[in-house]
C-alpha cells in the first residue's frame, strides 16, 4: 500500500513540475490568452488529438470526410452538390478537375480527384475584418476523390478549427461560420447519398 502512495506522490510531483515548466515556458500573459479561446476549443483539439493519434497523420486528423454511397457516379454526386449549394445560396466559384491535368502531363489515367469551391461573399468579407488568415480557408473547398480500390470519398476541412480553435468569434460572425459550415456539410451529406 505504501508502494501506492508513494507512486502516487511521485505523479503528483511530475505533474506540478510540468505546470511549473509549462507556465515559465508559455509565459503568464499566453496563459491569460487561454482563458479567452472559444468554450468549444478544449474538445474541437482534443478532437483532432485523438485523430493524430490514431491516424498518425495530420491531414487526415485536420479534415471530415464521408463515403459515396455505392453505385453513384462522380457526376451524380456533382450534381447533387450543384443542386444543394444553389438551394442554400452558396455559390459554386470554381472547380479544379486536377484528375486531368494529372492525365495531361503524364499521359496516362488518373484517378478521379476534383475540388468544388463554395463561398459566401459576405461571410468572406466578415471574416476578413477580424483577421486576413481566414483568406487561407477561403473558399470552402470540398473534395471528391476516387480512392486506390476505386470508391468515391467527400473531404472538407475540419471547420470547427476556424470556428471555435481560438479566441471566440463575435456572436454574429460565429453564426455565419456556423451556417456556412452546416450548409457545407449538407452539400456533403446529400452528394454523398445522391439526395436532392
Amino acid at each position: 500500500m505504501k508502494l501506492i502512495w508513494n507512486l502516487f506522490a511521485l505523479l503528483g510531483l511530475a505533474l506540478v513540475v510540468l505546470l511549473v515548466v509549462a507556465v515559465v515556458k508559455i509565459g503568464p500573459s499566453s496563459l491569460a490568452n487561454l482563458g479567452k479561446f472559444d468554450p468549444e476549443a478544449a474538445s474541437t483539439y482534443g478532437e483532432i488529438g485523438e485523430a493524430l493519434i490514431e491516424t498518425g497523420s495530420a491531414p487526415d486528423a485536420t479534415v471530415w470526410k464521408m463515403p459515396v454511397k455505392d453505385g453513384l457516379t462522380a457526376d451524380e454526386v456533382e450534381q447533387t452538390m450543384r443542386f444543394v449549394a444553389n438551394e442554400h445560396n452558396i455559390k459554386n466559384v470554381g472547380e479544379l478537375p486536377l484528375y486531368k491535368e494529372v492525365e495531361a502531363i503524364t499521359g496516362k489515367p488518373f484517378r478521379f480527384m476534383k475540388v468544388y469551391m463554395f463561398c459566401n461573399a459576405m461571410t468572406a468579407a466578415n471574416m476578413l475584418e477580424l483577421s486576413d488568415a481566414f483568406s487561407a480557408y477561403l473558399p470552402c473547398r470540398v473534395s471528391m476523390v476516387e480512392d486506390k480500390q476505386g470508391k468515391l470519398w467527400l473531404y472538407t476541412l475540419n471547420m470547427d478549427l476556424m470556428i471555435h480553435g481560438g479566441k471566440t468569434l463575435p456572436p454574429e460572425l460565429k453564426a455565419e461560420a456556423t451556417e456556412v459550415k452546416d450548409i457545407i456539410l449538407d452539400i456533403m451529406k446529400r452528394g454523398a447519398s445522391g439526395d436532392f
